[in-house]
């Protein structure tokens, strides 16, 4: 396992650096790192050549002789010029926050698509920082524009900047080709008129947890459950594979439940934008459920990470419910209108539903406040529903089939002129089957 030194920087602009850091701790131990020391700075702002002051250069040398650190991690980007200095200074294998979530992508991604995505956000993030590389190359003169006329170091990059370009460019054919696939899986959900929610939120906020307990509780027959659940584990980007599954609650609408890649702060725009395609099942949605871990004294700036890249997707409209998770492990006074009560008490008061705010408080693991959330959902999405009084004739059997599967239904009697339904339906669903609705009950 690798020693890992963290480096973080107090630039007085608002942010709490030092959970910015621990998180970067936990970022480091999801790499398999063991962080064995960190070294902190106050900076009005940072330095250009070195990122931190060229005295805390030596220090941090020091440091890193003294722990015997493996490798040097930064808490933020580093430009490409940064990087190359202050390799050359520490002498130590040199990493950001950037290439950090990037190796956890590259180690957790599993499936071809996100291979593709994570292999392509990596090559756009190495290729500005070539120059840095190679740079220690020696570079001899040559005013031409031939390859032959260029220097060992000069044609050295050059090379390079080919390889992963083209490299590059046969990934994006590829993933257009996965993209095109999903799509098409996307429209043939579509066309089931099934509704669609979408989990989104910060990175180990319970989202998994969610899905699987959903799974539990209302999952289909067709499949088992175990074999459609996924991985959850208390780790940051345990799952990176988008997820789709059909929950089938009894007496409320049936849903397709998607699970979304976490979002982190300062998560690299390569990322965002390699993921794109990924994250339109959120866009796609018909809502969405925000799933916070309210037991994280940092929630608050945890949502409006979350928000911010919501909103750099396109996302932002849709209607959204906020989940409140691990509940549980916060005290009383911290859930509305529980204050005042004991805390062995508390598992008995959850979950708390607040209607106005479109929020629930709840634990996902304990399975607690499930029920109340399809509540939640169910409301959220009878805006677009009617009720009604059908007699479809036995010779239309698939209407039957249909309205089963797509609709609540209430009641369904067998008359001599076909079969009585009275179901609640899509608005789409309402007007075209207008033809079997009933104006009045028969006797």
């Amino acid at each position: 396992m690798e020693r890992a030194l963290l480096v973080g920087v107090n630039l007085n602009d608002g942010e709490d650096y030092l959970a910015s850091l621990e998180e970067l701790g936990a970022l480091a131990e999801a790499c398999d790192m063991e962080v064995i020391a960190t070294a902190e700075q106050t900076l009005e702002q940072v330095h250009k050549a070195f990122y931190i002051g060229t005295g805390k250069v030596e220090e941090v040398k020091e440091l890193a002789i003294e722990c015997d650190a493996d490798v040097i991690i930064f808490d933020n980007s580093l430009s490409p010029m940064q990087m190359r200095n202050l390799q050359e200074r520490l002498d130590k294998p040199i990493l950001d926050r950037s290439t950090l979530i990037l190796d956890i992508f590259a180690r957790r991604a599993r499936s071809r698509e996100a291979k593709l995505q994570v292999e392509v956000a990596r090559l756009q993030y190495m290729l500005p920082r070539l120059v840095g590389l190679h740079a220690a190359l020696s570079r001899q003169g040559g005013a031409s524009g031939s390859m032959s006329n260029r220097g060992a170091g000069e044609k050295k990059l050059e090379l390079d900047r080919r390889v992963l370009e083209k490299r590059l460019s046969q990934l994006r054919r590829e993933l257009k080709e996965v993209g095109q696939e999903r799509e098409t899986q996307r429209k043939q959900r579509m066309k089931t008129g099934m509704p669609r929610v979408a989990l989104v939120g910060y990175t180990n906020a319970g989202k998994s947890t969610l899905l699987n307990a959903m799974l539990d509780l209302y999952g289909t027959d067709e499949v088992k459950v175990e074999d459609k659940k996924v991985m959850e584990k208390d780790m940051l980007f345990a799952t990176l594979d988008t997820t789709v599954r059909k929950i089938a609650p009894e007496d409320h609408h049936a849903f397709l439940l998607s699970d979304t890649v976490g979002f982190i702060h300062k998560l690299p725009h390569n990322l965002v934008e390699a993921f794109q395609s990924t994250l339109e099942e959120a866009k796609e949605a018909d809502i969405l459920l925000q799933v916070v871990d309210y037991s994280d004294e940092h929630y608050r700036e945890q949502i409006a990470v979350t928000n911010q890249t919501l909103q750099k997707l396109g996302a932002d409209g849709i209607p959204m419910l906020y989940v409140y998770n691990k509940a549980d492990l916060v005290e009383p006074e911290a859930l509305p209108g529980l204050a005042g009560i004991e805390s062995d008490q508390l598992l008995k008061s959850l979950p708390v539903v607040s209607q106005t705010q479109n929020s629930i408080y709840m634990s996902a693991k304990k399975r607690i406040g499930l029920e109340e959330l399809i509540g939640l959902i169910e409301q959220k999405l009878s805006g677009g529903y009617r009720e009604c009084t059908l007699l479809i004739p036995y010779t239309d059997g698939r209407a039957v089939s249909y309205l089963n599967e797509h609709g609540v239904v209430f009641e369904t009697a067998y008359m001599e002129e076909g079969v009585r339904m009275r179901v609640n339906c899509r608005q789409e669903d309402y007007e075209y089957y207008s033809r079997y609705r009933m104006t009045a009950e028969p006797k």
